[in-house]
């Protein structure tokens, strides 16, 4: 950290919090692919500092915005934002420091019962008020009253269209077109109402505290299908059964959903594809062929 940089945020936090705060000491954070975090401490209390380039300040003011949106909810916690800045090259967001562990299955079904709570605060369209990221791939949010439309056109084609600049041709791209040509066989008896969703919510974006308190952060928020929420908690692990066994229970999913967990979580292993490369290309055929066989029948 230069010492700019440090300043900078010594003067955020003393800002915010008050001007007798002294920052006692920064120390490193958990290793983070979109940047470098930090612990900061100071007066007994302690704060969680992400700091990037200053190119990627676009993305934190998102991040910061979409943990406001579900924060004011009152459904399910989030840390709270204490500080948004720059200095020279780098951008930096202060968020409170909550400590926080995995869910286990104890914590399962408190999880899943914040997570539907969420998921009932409903909008009136598909999208959000400005676009945002799903981690550092820009995601569009343009407000639309068709959802298969929304997630077709600004979720699936955006990246296919940069997997084939990438290279990435062939079967995926032939079994992709068709299932954007074909998507609504998917909703044929679905129209799912806009719900207020994480976005980006896989195991390691759910936290739990000691009180038992769920918590929820790196959103890519937007108002969408809640099962595509749900889907992505399957992915890389997955949740606690009881989280899964609650949540179907709080809000059951409707007929289809196999076939959609499939094509939601498309979307986030085509962004993983385009942000990490060909280690991801082999699931992303896999269900891009699925889908277009689905389609077939």
């Amino acid at each position: 950290m230069t010492p700019a940089l440090r300043r900078a945020l010594e003067d955020a936090i003393r800002h915010a919090c008050g001007t007798r705060c002294v920052i006692e000491q920064f120390s490193a954070g958990p290793a983070s692919a979109f940047g470098k975090t930090w612990l900061a401490n100071g007066n007994g209390a302690r704060w969680f500092v992400k700091t990037t380039a200053a190119t990627g300040q676009s993305r934190l003011h998102c991040e910061a915005k979409g943990l406001g949106a579900i924060a004011a909810t009152g459904t399910i916690r989030t840390p709270s934002v204490i500080a948004l800045g720059a200095a020279e090259d780098s951008a930096f967001l202060v968020l409170e420091y909550l400590p926080m562990h995995t869910p286990t299955r104890d914590d399962g079904p408190r999880c899943a019962e914040a997570l539907a709570a969420l998921h009932a605060c409903h909008g009136d369209r598909y999208g959000w008020p400005e676009d945002n990221y799903i981690g550092t791939t820009p995601q569009v949010n343009a407000w639309s009253d068709d959802w298969p439309r929304f997630f077709a056109e600004q979720r699936l084609a955006p990246h296919l269209r940069a997997a084939a600049e990438k290279g990435y041709r062939g079967e995926l791209q032939s079994c992709g077109e068709r299932v954007l040509s074909k998507i609504g066989a998917f909703f044929l008896e679905r129209r799912p109402q806009a719900s207020l969703i994480h976005g980006d919510l896989w195991a390691g974006n759910l936290g739990v505290m000691d009180t038992g308190e769920p918590v929820v952060f790196d959103p890519a928020a937007y108002y969408g299908d809640r099962e595509a929420d749900f889907a992505m908690s399957e992915l890389f692990g997955g949740l606690p059964e009881s989280f899964y066994a609650t949540y179907r229970k709080r809000a059951p999913l409707a007929d289809g959903y196999a076939q959609r967990c499939t094509l939601y979580n498309l979307y986030h292993m085509l962004n993983h594809l385009n942000l990490f490369g060909a280690g991801y290309l082999r699931q992303a055929e896999r269900m891009a062929r699925e889908l277009s066989n689905y389609l077939r029948q």
